[in-house]
């Protein structure tokens, strides 16, 4: 695997976008995701968006981190919010998700961020399973889905 960074809106990122965004229609019926999201938010320093490509070059995972300070949302000063972690279905299942993961962490902490937050749903035992075998621990809640019964938010010092 090759994993590199990529702007928010590079086409490979936007493919994988529209994939992860059928997934979670097809988990909860609403859509997909609806957090607002630009892609200004993933330029380093204060973000990063990463695209993992097999060795044919074909985007297969994806996974971002950008920053968050004290909102009326519930993050906290330092933290490194997580999204659009995905993994195509024929790659699931090869630590590819966990390779990521570790990456953005690293990342988010040579930024300096002291925290890695994250907002998954009920209807995804898969990312949930991930999260919590990575030293994630549920935290308050934050962010737009933060009033939801189905969300569900994870938290990892840094």
């Amino acid at each position: 695997m090759n994993i590199r960074p990529v702007p928010f809106d590079h086409p490979d990122a936007l493919e994988l976008n529209d994939e992860v965004q059928a997934e979670y229609h097809l988990r909860y019926g609403d859509g997909g995701d609806a957090t607002a999201l630009d892609a200004s938010d993933f330029t380093p320093p204060r973000g990063v968006y990463l695209i993992a490509y097999d060795e044919n070059d074909r985007p297969v995972a994806t996974g971002g981190w950008r920053s968050q300070d004290e909102n009326g949302e519930g993050n906290k000063d330092g933290d490194a919010e997580l999204k659009r972690m995905f993994v195509i279905e024929e790659m699931r299942g090869r630590g590819l998700a966990r390779r990521l993961l570790t990456t953005l962490e690293d990342d988010a902490r040579a930024a300096g961020r002291s925290r890695m937050v994250l907002e998954t749903g009920t209807k995804q035992p898969e990312a949930i399973a991930l999260y919590v075998s990575s030293g994630y621990e549920p935290c308050a809640k934050f962010g737009y889905y933060r009033h939801h019964d189905s969300s569900l938010c994870y938290a990892k010092p840094l």
